[in-house]
């Protein structure tokens, strides 16, 4: 499970750092272009829209990586039995949380697939929205995979019997 975890990780980096150079080299497209007096109209959905993928993505390594939805106050605190018992609650909650996103992404999705972009007809929203329950369904692996961390660790203390 953890090499998975690992790739699936390296691959969301990877989409989410082409979405964000998409996002740098319009926007920067879009800057020349209105110097000249040129206006592209088009680069505004693109980059508007390469922003949502660069951080959906981001957002579920950052949970894969314990560095986004975390309140470590308490967690710093305790240790042991306490400290994995506190873990395992933040996952579950993570877990039913991304759950719901999932399944009404997937909603959102089947929605709004068939809307297009303003300024370019042929592309479809679907294609934008579906970001949504590949995050979610992403922070889902993620958790679950910590999850298993955890029990494993309160098995390895001999405090699970």
């Amino acid at each position: 499970m953890k090499r998975f975890v690992q790739a699936l990780e390296k691959v969301q980096i990877t989409v989410g750092i082409v979405f964000l150079c998409i996002f740098f080299v319009v926007i920067m497209l879009q800057i020349i272009t209105r110097h000249m007096g040129i206006s592209l109209i088009w680069t505004t959905e693109v980059s508007k829209y390469a922003f949502i993928w660069s951080i959906f993505m981001g957002a579920a390594v950052m949970v894969n990586r314990r560095e986004h939805f975390n309140f470590d106050f308490l967690l710093k605190k305790l240790q042991g039995k306490k400290k994995i018992s506190l873990s395992i609650f933040n996952d579950v909650v993570l877990i039913l949380f991304n759950v719901a996103i999932f399944i009404l992404g997937l909603q959102v999705v089947n929605e709004f697939w068939n809307y297009t972009w303003v300024s370019i007809p042929e592309m479809k929203m679907g294609y934008i929205w579906i970001a949504i329950p590949i995050m979610a369904g992403t922070m889902v692996i993620y958790s679950l995979a910590h999850l298993m961390d955890h029990f494993n660790s309160l098995k390895a203390k001999g405090v699970h019997k």
